[in-house]
C-alpha cells in the first residue's frame, strides 16, 4: 500500500488527513471537488457560514509566513463554524527553546480538533501526523519543497469550473518547478484526475534532477512549451530557496520565460491563466496578462476558500470513524 495513501485514508476509504496528493486515488479528489462544488456559493449569502464544524477547534500552526494560504483557511473554518486558533510562532514557547512535540500535545490538551500545518521542512505534516493524538485531523498547508494540496485542488477546481473538467486536457507549469511544492502537487493532481499532457517550462537550473519522473514532458523554449495548451499555470520565482545563482537576472528571465500577450497567443483560444500567487509583475508575467480576460487568478483565491471548507469538513465528518478504529 502507498504509504501516503495509509496515513491519509481511515480504513473504510474516508480522508483522514490531508497531507499531500500523491498517492490518493481519483475518486477522493472528485469527492473533494464535489464538495467544494457545494461550498462555492456560501460567501454570496447574507449569512455566510453553515453549521458542520460548530463545537471543533481548529489551530493553524504556521511557522512560516504566508497572507493568503492562512488568512484562506481561517475564513474557511470560520465559515464552517468552527472556533479558530491563530498560533502566533513568533511569540509562542517554541521561540523559548519548547520542541514542536511538546508544542502540540499543550494544544492537544486544550481539545483541539485541527491543526492546519505550514512549515519550511519538508515532511513537517507527516511527522506531525504520525505523532498526534487520535481525536486530532492534520491538514497540511505546505511543507518546504514537498507539497501544498490545498493549492492543487483549488487550481483543479478552478479548471474545473472554468473549463468544465480536468480530464483530456493539456497544461502546462511555467517557471521554478525545483524549488515549488504547488507545482509537485498540481503535476500529482492533473495525472491522478486524467490530464491529457502535463508540460513543464524551465531553465535546466530550474528543474529538479530527473523531471521526466514526475509524469510531465519537459520543454525549455517558452513559445513551444505554450502551443495549444488549455491552462497555463505560472509560478513565481522562489528567491527564498535558492541557493547560488540559478538565473542571470530578472530581466533575462521575463525575457525568455515571462509570459506576454503575445506569447499567450500560442496557447488555445480558451486557455486560462493561473498563477498561485504572491505575483512578480514584470518578472513571470506581464501585469496585461495578469489583468486580463483570460486570468483566473483572483477567481483561485476565492475558490479556495470553498476548497479548504470541503476538505476541512471532510476530515473532521471522518473523525469518529477513525477513532472507532482505534477502539
Amino acid at each position: 500500500m502507498n504509504p501516503h495513501y495509509a496515513l491519509q485514508v481511515n480504513a473504510d476509504g474516508k480522508l483522514r488527513h490531508f497531507l499531500t496528493v500523491e498517492g490518493l486515488p481519483k475518486e477522493l479528489l472528485t469527492q473533494i471537488l464535489d464538495t467544494a462544488e457545494s461550498f462555492a456559493g456560501v460567501h454570496a449569502q447574507q449569512v455566510k457560514k453553515v453549521p458542520l464544524a460548530r463545537g471543533k477547534t481548529i489551530v493553524n500552526l504556521f511557522f512560516e509566513s504566508s497572507t493568503r494560504t492562512r488568512t484562506t483557511f481561517e475564513l474557511a473554518a470560520k465559515r464552517l463554524s468552527a472556533d479558530v486558533l491563530n498560533f502566533n510562532i513568533a511569540t509562542s514557547a517554541t521561540s523559548k527553546g519548547e520542541s514542536l512535540l511538546d508544542t502540540l500535545h499543550n494544544l492537544e490538551a486544550m481539545q483541539s480538533d485541527m491543526f492546519v500545518v505550514r512549515h519550511n521542512a519538508s515532511g513537517a505534516a507527516h511527522f506531525v501526523a504520525r505523532h498526534v493524538a487520535p481525536h486530532v485531523c492534520v491538514v497540511n498547508a505546505g511543507d518546504g519543497r514537498h507539497a501544498h494540496p490545498t493549492q492543487a485542488m483549488l487550481d483543479m477546481f478552478t479548471i474545473r469550473r472554468k473549463l468544465g473538467r480536468v480530464e483530456g486536457l493539456k497544461v502546462v507549469i511555467v517557471g521554478d518547478i525545483k524549488h515549488s511544492r504547488v507545482a509537485r502537487s498540481q503535476i500529482h493532481a492533473l495525472n491522478i484526475l486524467g490530464a491529457e499532457e502535463v508540460r513543464v517550462v524551465a531553465p535546466k537550473t530550474l528543474l529538479p534532477p530527473q523531471p521526466e519522473s514526475l509524469g510531465v514532458r519537459v520543454f525549455h523554449d517558452m513559445d513551444e512549451g505554450l502551443r495549444e495548451v488549455d491552462v497555463v499555470i505560472m509560478l513565481r520565482l522562489q528567491k527564498e530557496r535558492m541557493a547560488g545563482a540559478l538565473l542571470p537576472s530578472e530581466q533575462e528571465y521575463f525575457h525568455l520565460y515571462g509570459l506576454t500577450e503575445k506569447r499567450l497567443a500560442r496557447a488555445a483560444d480558451h486557455a486560462i491563466v493561473m498563477h498561485p500567487g504572491p505575483i512578480n509583475r514584470g518578472v513571470e508575467i506581464d501585469s496585461e496578462v495578469a489583468d486580463g480576460e483570460r486570468s483566473v487568478i483572483l477567481q483561485q483565491v476565492t475558490y479556495g476558500i470553498a476548497v479548504r471548507m470541503a476538505v476541512m469538513s471532510m476530515v473532521l465528518g471522518n473523525q469518529a470513524s477513525s477513532l472507532r478504529e482505534g477502539e
